[in-house]
């Protein structure tokens, strides 16, 4: 029987910059015609996102978000390294980065074997590293040799497709050189001390963005653009729903397994009733709530719409862990919420414990 732990945490790219540029979606949207000049008028904006935006756009504020969320990133590779897995599992968005205009599946299990993955070689312009700098000062040679676990990746595909689930699967990567940065920015991060990432890494992509993965190129797009939008993505209850066979595959198997949500929540970039100015904190917090009170239904019910409206596309990746921790009646060991105006997302964390 397995052991299983789910954690849940951020991807933000601008963490890996300098504090000076961690704003810089901001500083994007604001060079946004779409969005009337009123809006974008520090002067007009509720007290708490003046007073982060300050008068150094945000660069002091910067260095106190970074601060409260290495925080967390340690706390969370702490209890991966208490639970010594023998797998790592990441469900993640791929961002108009490995899968493009000849494939977007819904889900993928990447079967990858050991891979040479060069963060700062490999960044692709989705996630805002592409000729940066970075917070470590580290250059192209820096990379990790990541290790693959195709037997237990094969072994959860071949699972999901005889529950119900037609998982797309891969051996190697399609348009991207090693993994996309929602995966990628998890390792870095969990190994902000950079202690080093041994365990072996199963990637799970979610195609997120749905009708803006083609039109919108996965990112920015200004508020009067006119897209010719692509189909829908999964919707989160069947994200949740496929969590929950993963929770039922893995749990039958001889391994140690850590599941990982990675993706920050509410992204103002794609939040079109806050002008992209700034992410939809009621909506985090209402599902935030729940999430603490372990009202999975709330979750369940919620629909792509409501999801699109909140610039939540990508909690899909948390769905699946939600999903997993109903079905193994898991218990919420912390939560935290690290609330922002500036920095394009609220933050949250959390550690799942099976009992």
């Amino acid at each position: 029987m397995a052991e299983i732990l789910g954690v849940g945490l951020s991807h933000y790219p601008p963490l890996c910059t300098p504090d000076e540029m961690m704003s810089g979606i901001l500083r994007m949207t604001l060079k946004d015609p779409g969005i009337p000049a009123e809006l974008k008028s520090p002067q007009n904006w509720p007290a708490a996102m003046r007073e982060e935006w300050g008068d150094d756009q945000g660069t002091a504020a910067a260095a106190r978000h970074r601060a409260a969320l290495v925080e967390q990133f340690r706390r969370v590779r702490q209890a991966i390294d208490d639970f010594a897995p023998d797998v790592v599992l990441i469900w993640g968005d791929d961002q108009y980065e490995n899968f493009k205009e000849d494939i977007i599946p819904p889900f993928t299990v990447c079967a990858y074997d050991d891979i040479d993955l060069y963060p700062w070689r490999h960044a692709q312009s989705s996630s805002m590293m592409t000729g940066k700098p970075n917070a470590w000062g580290e250059g192209p040679e820096k990379f990790y040799r990541l290790k693959g676990r195709r037997d237990i990746a094969k072994h959860l595909t071949t699972g999901l497709i005889e529950q119900g689930f037609d998982m797309a699967y891969a051996y190697k990567p399609l348009h991207h050189e090693s993994l996309a940065h929602a995966f990628t920015n998890a390792i870095l991060y969990l190994d902000y001390d950079r202690k080093g990432w041994d365990y072996p890494t199963i990637a799970v992509p979610i195609n997120c963005y749905g009708r803006k993965v083609i039109s919108a190129r996965g990112f920015l797009a200004n508020m009067d653009a006119e897209l010719d939008l692509d189909p829908p993505g999964p919707s989160p209850a069947r994200c949740m729903d496929m969590g929950a066979a993963t929770a039922r595959v893995l749990r039958d198997s001889p391994w140690r397994v850590a599941v990982v949500a990675s993706s920050s929540w509410s992204h103002a970039f794609l939040c079109d009733r806050t002008s992209h100015l700034r992410p939809d904190t009621p909506a985090d917090r209402a599902l935030f709530k729940a999430l603490n009170e372990g009202d999975y239904g709330y979750w369940y019910r919620q629909t792509t719409e409501e999801f699109e409206a909140a610039g939540q596309q990508e909690l899909l990746n948390w769905c699946p862990l939600l999903g997993a921790m109903r079905e193994l009646k898991a218990q919420l060991k912390w939560s935290s919420f690290t609330e922002t105006h500036i920095f394009n997302s609220n933050k949250v964390f959390a550690e799942y414990r099976v009992v």
